[in-house]
């Protein structure tokens, strides 16, 4: 291709990519599309669109005249009638059609958009029996229970036939994120055929968090077997999956922040669960249970439950027992010990102070850093080391030669014995720390004290602070710019500068740690502000630490003592495990090497 076959194809390029750009349309001319192609689709359904009041496609069929007069007959007709009940942490919604919770609102916690935090609502979301009654699968979501409310107890009772109902009990507790949940399937014992109940529960997951995508890959389906740790489905994808390595203590629609968990005191006997990723604005994923109980064909069979509808709050479960509070993602192991064990019981500690969580994570990341120092101390006195014996390593270079890098090893590790120099020894107290580094890294997304919490310019601690919003995405950063993302990126890059300071690193070594904060900051971008402010506390931290300990090393000292360790008698000397490994293995190379010149 010549050059102006390639300058041509160039500009073709540019017109095309910014013809695409300047011709995309609006948020107007999508949400007029949108809506021609629900009109279009209804009116293949044989529906008329109407624009002025929303019409139900899938409307509840007629009920035919007879089956009124037969099994559940008064059951089968009816209409919906909502009932609330409410607390001082909930606000529960109810419908007759079904006997059912139709909505949940955590009172005090409010969405991105400002909004009270709905847990789910509308007719999407299903609950009920599934009763196998003459061959015929009976489905409680389809029938109109009589409803009657005392207080913060509602009853719900359907009748098959006289001296034959089902009842729903639920009962809101005072100041608590707690329903309490009877079923009573009372002389269905002579009707109901085989020996388990299946109960049903779907849910779509309403949109809470800022970050969608984030959200969607922090919620899943949870589940306990009994006397097991509780376990999820794919945070990812898609999946189903069946239950049956024993009996289920309880299960758990689980989002980022917030969970909507059943609690049975009969485990279930096996059941499935499943997991939808959805694409809907304000929707985040699926979820959809079926659950077996066992059916004991008594004549007054009696379930009991109880439903927590509340914040993922690592106390607030760990208050509800069961081990909710697994639920809470600390991390792989040891991970998750050190956030468990170590870093929450500080923070919760530094909390009861009640401070403001920007305070908190300085303080946090101060104590931290206190106890990490003596390996701070011990890396920056291996790095000097290292940095001193630059000169006699380049002579060592000057006189061995490039050509033979085995030998030059060899005469490294030689001079590293004389003058008692670990090469390691700067990296072993780097690598102690990673676990904690890393430890936060989970720590902080899963935070729900930091949720709606600002400090600074950052609105909310538990997501990203779009400081510079572009409209539109850039490749490996997104559609926006965090400025405390950006700030903790130039503060690890003038860290690496004055790292390769300390150690005297040159050539490609000096140029690597450049480019993990590059591509540290595409990804942290969109994580917590929260996050990378500790992050930043850190570097800074470490500056202030470098600097006082910079003070306090003198280099000359040092050199006088690694050439005074060159005169001690070799008895005196002592060779680690890796030094006399690293020298079997140089000698072997040199051996290869002159049998191969040979």
């Amino acid at each position: 291709m010549d050059r102006n076959t390639f300058t041509g194809l160039f500009l073709i390029m540019i017109i095309l990519g910014v013809s695409v750009f300047f011709m995309k349309p609006n948020e107007a001319e999508i949400k007029k599309e949108k809506e021609r192609i629900t009109a279009d689709s209804l009116k293949k359904a044989g529906v008329t669109p109407n624009t002025t009041e929303t019409k139900q496609i899938n409307a509840k069929p007629a009920v035919d005249s007879a089956a009124l007069k037969g099994p559940f007959g008064a059951s089968l007709a009816g209409n919906a009638q909502a009932l609330t009940v409410e607390n001082e942490k909930l606000k529960i919604t109810f419908s007759n059609l079904g006997g059912k919770i139709t909505a949940v609102e955590v009172k005090g916690e409010k969405a991105y958009d400002g909004k009270p935090v709905i847990l789910f609502e509308g007719d999407q979301n299903k609950f009920g029996l599934n009763l196998n009654i003459g061959g015929h699968i009976v489905n409680t979501n389809n029938l109109y229970f009589t409803a009657t409310q005392t207080g913060n107890t509602v009853n719900m009772k359907a009748s098959y036939a006289d001296g034959k109902d089902i009842e729903f009990a639920y009962t809101l507790q005072p100041n608590s994120y707690n329903v309490d949940f009877n079923i009573n399937l009372n002389g269905l014992n002579q009707v109901i055929q085989g020996n388990t109940v299946a109960l049903n529960w779907e849910s779509t997951l309403l949109e809470q968090e800022k970050d969608p995508k984030r959200e969607q890959e922090h919620s899943a389906p949870y589940f306990k077997y009994v006397d097991k740790t509780p376990d999820h489905l794919n945070l990812r994808k898609d999946e189903k999956e069946e239950l049956k390595e024993g009996k289920i203590e309880w299960i758990s629609f689980k989002q980022h922040f917030f969970s909507a968990v059943l609690m049975s005191n009969t485990p279930f006997e096996k059941g499935d669960l499943e997991v939808k990723i959805l694409t809907e604005p304000g929707t985040i994923k699926w979820y959809g249970a079926n659950m077996q109980l066992p059916f004991n064909q008594l004549a007054a069979q009696n379930y009991g439950f109880k439903f927590y509808f509340g914040t993922n709050k690592f106390s607030t479960l760990k208050a509800q027992g069961h081990e909710l509070e697994k639920q809470v993602d600390l991390g792989y192991w040891p991970l998750k010990y050190i956030n468990r064990f170590v870093v929450l019981p500080v923070f919760n500690l530094l909390e009861s102070f009640h401070w403001g969580y920007g305070l908190i994570i300085l303080v946090l990341t101060i104590l931290l850093k206190l106890a990490m120092s003596p390996l701070t101390y011990k890396s920056y006195l291996s790095m000097a080391k290292m940095r001193i014996l630059k000169p006699e390593m380049e002579e060592i270079k000057a006189k061995v030669g490039e050509d033979n890098p085995t030998l030059l090893q060899q005469e490294y590790l030689k001079l590293y014995k004389q003058v008692g120099v670990n090469p390691l020894g700067g990296c072993l107290p780097m690598v102690l720390q990673l676990p904690f580094v890393m430890a936060f890294f989970f720590f902080f997304p899963n935070l729900f004290e930091l949720r709606g919490e600002s400090f600074l310019w950052m609105k909310d601690l538990s997501t990203y602070d779009n400081f510079i919003s572009f409209g539109f995405n850039i490749p490996l950063i997104g559609n926006h710019l965090s400025l405390m993302c950006l700030l903790m990126t130039i503060s690890t890059l003038i860290y690496t500068y004055f790292n390769n300071q300390i150690s005297g690193a040159t050539g490609q070594m000096k140029y690597i740690g450049y480019i993990m904060p590059l591509i540290f900051f595409g990804v942290l971008n969109s994580y917590p502000s929260g996050l990378n402010y500790y992050y930043f506390l850190a570097n800074m931290i470490t500056f202030l630490q470098q600097f006082i300990i910079r003070k306090m090393v003198n280099d000359d000292k040092i050199h006088a003592i690694l050439q005074e360790n060159k005169t001690k008698p070799k008895t005196e000397k002592k060779k680690s495990g890796f030094q006399s490994r690293l020298e079997d293995y140089m000698r072997q190379q040199q051996q290869a090497a002159n049998q191969k010149k040979k």
